[in-house]
């Protein structure tokens, strides 16, 4: 390379570090200019959702995570993909996924009859923890052991056309308890035509739009051209409000796991040993109003409006938890106890939240319009559910169907109010359950919600320190 080569080519790195520069100084303000103000249908502000997930739950959360109850999730990552063949399972090292062995699960939680069909459950060392188990007479871990008797009448209630997910089998011989602290979600580095398919299935196959609509709404599609994507919200807010609600529901999942993975980033991996932290090209690149073509702060945005029906089903369900009945189990009594007065403490933080979206808006018109309307709700919304075991990398897979359990879960206790409203102190209701895996979901998928709010506050100040 010549002189003048060299000089001009250094020329242009310094014109493109200069470019950069003035690109990272704009994003700040234009993200916090877009990812403001009032959220659309409903009457709360980002500002107010910022300061009270930071200051109140996100601390509170987080330890909730941490307690042996919420970080051991049962789930089934073998489970074949139910809409087309399999792509075969992503290689890359960082999308394994750790299975606890049965003898590190709290002798509470894996109490019950689904632990007779493992086959880690045969030695003589688990059958001994299985009836020490049965003698402390939980049969179910959500409940205390005098409940026993009717949870066992209660257990024969098929509530399944309540159910927005398919739940795995937790007897199946394929379902594993998983250390969630031990597989934290973060970047595997698994894309492509997996990814893009499973995405491309649960947006343009299930959310709701008509056929005069071609514009694809997975925002991983290519091919959008020059739409700028105001006629396609415009169109949007010309649905019915159930409709929408269901698209920002998705766009709001999607969001936050974008965000995720972008705030946990392998960022160099030196002799063997990873460092993982934000990736500030990656957001940009997902979030940035110039490389989404002004998308990426309604994503944002469709996050917050994600966070808040979650919180208002938290809100809801508190009556199911504040019964004593309701015993969050584990085997140990001390930690037991403290980890039900934490999740109750958390419960009357979401109380105290002044501006909760209003379920009864949802599905009110013409009787027999509204429900079968909420019943098409409920089966798109379960058929994204099924989605999730055909996708490829098992880490992605065991977060995603985490993630929609507990969304599921959510709007299944916002739709159940009346049956919530009637339970029983003494004795569980037939009318309305959880089982501990939608419990396990529901928590972790706010908790996951909440990292994401708090994640963007964190991106937005190392924006700002790289002006």
């Amino acid at each position: 390379m010549s002189r003048g080569a060299r000089r001009a080519g250094a020329g242009q790195g310094a014109a493109a570090a200069v470019q950069l520069l003035v690109t990272l100084s704009f994003l700040p303000s234009v993200v916090e200019a877009q990812v403001s103000g009032v959220l659309d249908d409903c009457l709360c502000d980002v500002d107010s959702i910022d300061n009270f997930n930071t200051f109140k739950i996100f601390p509170k959360i987080k330890k909730l995570q941490e307690r042996d109850y919420f970080r051991y999730y049962k789930v089934n990552l073998k489970r074949p993909c139910p809409f087309w063949a399999e792509d075969g399972h992503c290689s890359i090292k960082d999308c394994h996924v750790e299975p606890c062995p049965e003898s590190k699960i709290p002798v509470g939680i894996k109490a019950g009859g689904a632990n007779k069909y493992l086959k880690v459950a045969n030695n003589t060392k688990e059958l001994e923890d299985c009836e020490q188990a049965s003698k402390l007479g939980a049969v179910n871990s959500t409940l205390s052991n005098q409940s026993k008797e009717a949870f066992i009448d209660w257990a024969r209630y098929d509530d399944s056309q309540d159910h927005f997910c398919e739940l795995d089998d937790e007897r199946s011989p394929a379902a594993q308890y998983v250390d969630l602290l031990l597989n934290p979600e973060r970047y595997t580095g698994y894309k492509g035509p997996s990814a893009w398919r499973v995405w491309n299935s649960i947006y343009e196959e299930n959310c709701f739009k008509p056929r005069s609509v071609y514009r694809p709404l997975n925002p991983l599609a290519p091919g959008r051209g020059k739409d700028d994507g105001e006629s396609f919200y415009t169109w949007l807010e010309g649905l019915c409000l159930e409709k929408r609600v269901f698209y920002k529901l998705i766009s709001g999942l999607h969001a936050s796991i974008n965000l995720h993975l972008c705030a946990n980033y392998l960022l160099e991996e030196t002799w063997g040993k990873p460092s993982w932290g934000p990736n500030m090209k990656e957001f940009k690149h997902r979030f940035d109003p110039v490389e989404t073509k002004g998308e990426g702060p309604r994503r944002l945005k469709n996050l917050y409006f994600l966070y808040l029906i979650e919180l208002r089903a938290l809100t809801k369900v508190a009556p199911y938890f504040e019964r004593s009945v309701v015993d969050l189990y584990t085997g140990n009594v001390e930690d037991d106890a403290d980890t039900k007065a934490l999740l109750l403490s958390i419960f009357q933080d979401t109380k105290s939240f002044p501006m909760h979206f209003d379920e009864r808006s949802m599905f009110a018109g013409d009787k027999k319009g509204a429900k079968s309307l909420k019943e098409e709700f409920r089966l798109h919304f379960k058929n994204i559910s099924r989605i999730m075991d055909c996708v490829g990398c098992d880490k992605c897979r065991l977060w995603g169907k985490l993630q929609t359990q507990g969304l599921g879960t959510a709007l299944k206790i916002l739709f159940s109010e009346k049956e919530i409203q009637k339970l029983p102190e003494n004795s569980p209701s037939k009318g309305f359950q959880l089982t501990r895996q939608e419990i396990v979901a529901l928590l972790n998928a706010f908790g996951r919600l909440s990292t994401s709010i708090r994640e963007l506050q964190n991106f937005k100040v190392l924006l700002q320190h790289s002006r």
